[in-house]
């Protein structure tokens, strides 16, 4: 039975028509650029793409749907696999999948969305995958006393320089983004973006999360952490665009669109999960963050507060007018969004969420306490000793094959998880502790009365 025409439009505008191959006769869904091959190879499809592009093509909505030809090339190219096609980020043709995405999603709902569904394949690695191998790199397991005096951004840029492609790409856009044009030009931000662009695309997150999302207990380290993109190219300008006017020329490139939406497709907080994101992953979320840095909307922390966590692009709500409050809506994702705040905090103690019935929300890890350290962020001579670790894991009951009870020296671990990753919280927020050496100490005795209980 054939769609009407609002019907059609509402279906191929849904996000939830584009998963699930329940809902269409041909195939899994494919990359953009394969289902354009696919699409070529068969003149019905083909034709109808064509003339779906005309359609498109300087006409509106209505002009679009009433004519009969533009309604048959949508119902048409909905069961084609040029409808539900994804692309990866980073993949080879990534521009050209994006543009053949967007020349059949564009123009198909009413006005322009304020969240629209993401491009990219979704993510289904967690971020305990990126602690696994991060740990090969950290030095996991070191004097957890040396470890909490550590910076722990220093030592993820220390752990940059150890690997070849790592510290080459650092090196090119610190280069680049700190070359100065001219007295009145501080420097080339296009191509500083496009030198970070591939920085973290052509890295592994285990180097360049560390590097963006390390913890702070200082502010000569959250200083560190902020100037990791060189924001004084990359980010800042002489004056704050307007948010709005800023997402509008992020859209006008496929690129920038992509990420945009991609952020928004995984970082958009939601109050139905454990984390306020996502299908509890924070991995999607990071990953989504760092995607945007590189382009008009690039994100960085407005400050070197170590004691909270706040990012923004470098836009305001000024001069809104009667878009005011969508404005600050858009802001607001950015600057007071708990599934990001929560993924950073995440990240930077070393914790991931398990969904799992089975077992604790959390595999709880002690947040690190740190010294001043007089090092410049963008210091390009750290020590490439790899230092201390960034990543101190407590020991679970369950990897030791007991059976769980409710002591207090158990517990601790656990305690001190949830009271650094609460939901909806504005800072991060620190365990009362006592002294920064009382850490280490609590958690030997953990240590201790597992090894008694072993022995027993």
């Amino acid at each position: 039975m054939a769609l009407g025409p609002d019907e059609t439009l509402r279906s191929l505008a849904s996000p939830s028509s584009l998963q699930g191959p329940e809902l269409h006769g041909w195939r899994p869904p494919v990359d953009c650029v394969r289902a354009n091959e696919l699409c070529a190879a068969e003149s019905n499809c083909s034709s109808r793409y064509r003339t779906l592009r005309q359609c498109l093509a300087g006409r509106d909505r209505n002009t679009m749907l009433a004519n009969k030809e533009c309604q048959a090339a949508l119902e048409v190219l909905q069961e084609s696999p040029l409808y539900d096609c994804r692309c990866k980020r980073g993949m080879k043709k990534e521009l050209q999948c994006l543009q053949i995405y967007w020349s059949i999603h564009l123009g198909l709902t009413e006005g322009e969305e304020f969240y629209e569904a993401s491009p990219y394949e979704p993510v289904t690695s967690r971020l305990s995958d990126i602690f696994r191998l991060a740990s090969i790199f950290s030095g996991t397991g070191a004097d957890p006393v040396v470890s909490a005096k550590s910076n722990h951004c220093l030592d993820a840029a220390k752990a940059c320089n150890l690997n070849d492609n790592c510290k080459k790409l650092r090196s090119s856009y610190i280069s680049i983004c700190n070359r100065e044009i001219s007295p009145t030009e501080r420097c080339n931000r296009r191509k500083c973006h496009k030198a970070l662009r591939q920085f973290f695309d052509r890295v592994p997150s285990e180097y360049t999360y560390r590097m963006l999302f390390c913890s702070c207990q200082d502010q000569a380290c959250a200083e560190r952490r902020r100037q990791t993109i060189l924001p004084s190219c990359s980010y800042e300008d002489k004056e704050k665009p307007n948010c709005l006017d800023l997402r509008g020329v992020c859209r006008t490139d496929h690129l920038c669109r992509s990420r945009l939406a991609d952020f928004h497709a995984n970082c958009r907080a939601s109050y139905q999960t454990v984390t306020s994101c996502p299908a509890d992953n924070y991995q999607a979320c990071l990953g989504s963050y760092a995607g945007m840095i590189g382009f008009d909307m690039t994100p960085n922390y407005v400050d070197s507060s170590p004691t909270g966590i706040v990012v923004s692009p470098w836009c305001s709500c000024r001069g809104s007018g009667n878009m005011e409050e969508e404005c600050e809506k858009f802001l607001r994702d950015f600057t007071e969004n708990p599934c990001l705040r929560n993924a950073i905090q995440a990240f930077g103690n070393g914790t991931d969420v398990n969904v799992s019935p089975k077992g604790p929300s959390f595999q709880a890890t002690q947040a690190p306490r740190v010294e001043k350290t007089p090092s410049l962020p963008d210091d390009l001579s750290d020590s490439t000793s790899l230092g201390t670790s960034v990543i101190t894991t407590c020991t679970s009951v369950q990897e030791q094959g007991l059976k769980a009870n409710n002591s207090k020296e158990l517990s601790m671990c656990f305690t001190e998880l949830t009271t650094n990753i609460i939901p909806g919280s504005n800072k991060v927020i620190k365990p009362n502790s006592g002294p920064s050496r009382a850490r280490p100490s609590a958690a030997l005795t953990v240590l201790s009365v597992l090894m008694l209980k072993l022995a027993l």
